[in-house]
């Protein structure tokens, strides 16, 4: 079974600190412009009667939109881009194994940064739209003695986010290499059109389930902790 610390391909050196440049991190910058690359193509010359690729970018849009209000309602119409953007990236992370390579979701500062960035985004909200005295009025509620337990539940949030996505991603790629060495053991015959139902799993399925997961409990703690 291959490695599964991250693959440094340079160290960027900075004053007295050094920086790694990972594979993860290389990854996860391709898929950023390539994202980006297709957003912008499919989207450039809109027409009132649209072409293939329009219609597409419109269906996607659509489904994001309704999902998020549906959801969480027509006052959070403004976070479609937020998760239609978390939802594209994590999916298109999670099926880099597609691809033969780990994917950058199996290293844990990778989901932190994820789940760190919706925690900041769910109680910047909360206090937007609450206020923040109502916001810390919300620890005590529905009375005091639950302070410590609400405190508690907020704050481990960002841990639970990020443990749940990165041990399914790390367990999957784990168990697809176990077979792939069992197979190798048997014959390289034997890793054709084996390892396609397993990768169809894994990769595909559970990929994709992970990144619902992970978007719809995104969705929920926004929602909740702006009304709490």
């Amino acid at each position: 079974m291959e490695g599964l610390d991250p693959i440094v391909i340079y160290k960027l050196p900075l004053g007295s600190l050094t920086f790694n440049i990972t594979l993860d991190l290389v990854i996860e910058w391709i898929v950023i412009v390539l994202i980006a690359g297709i957003g912008i193509a499919a989207t450039r010359n809109l027409k009132k009667i649209p072409d293939k690729k329009q219609t597409v970018a419109e269906m996607l849009y659509e489904f994001i939109f309704n999902t998020v209000v549906e959801n969480m309602g027509e006052s959070y119409k403004s976070f479609v881009p937020y998760i239609g953007t978390l939802g594209i990236f994590l999916l298109s992370l999670n099926l880099i194994g597609l691809l033969g390579l780990q994917p950058p979701t199996m290293n844990f500062s990778t989901v932190v940064s994820f789940s760190l960035m919706t925690f900041i985004l769910i109680h910047a909200n909360a206090i937007k739209r609450a206020g923040f005295g109502h916001y810390l009025g919300g620890y005590a509620h529905p009375f005091l003695p639950m302070l410590p337990l609400n405190i508690l539940e907020r704050a481990i949030l960002p841990v639970s986010l990020s443990l749940r996505l990165f041990g399914n991603i790390l367990a999957a790629t784990v168990l697809v290499d176990l077979v792939y060495q069992a197979l190798h053991n048997i014959s390289w015959f034997a890793q054709i059109g084996i390892p396609v139902f397993l990768h169809g799993y894994f990769d595909l399925f559970d990929g994709l389930i992970q990144m619902v997961i992970f978007v719809m409990l995104t969705m929920i703690q926004i929602k909740m902790t702006a009304e709490h």
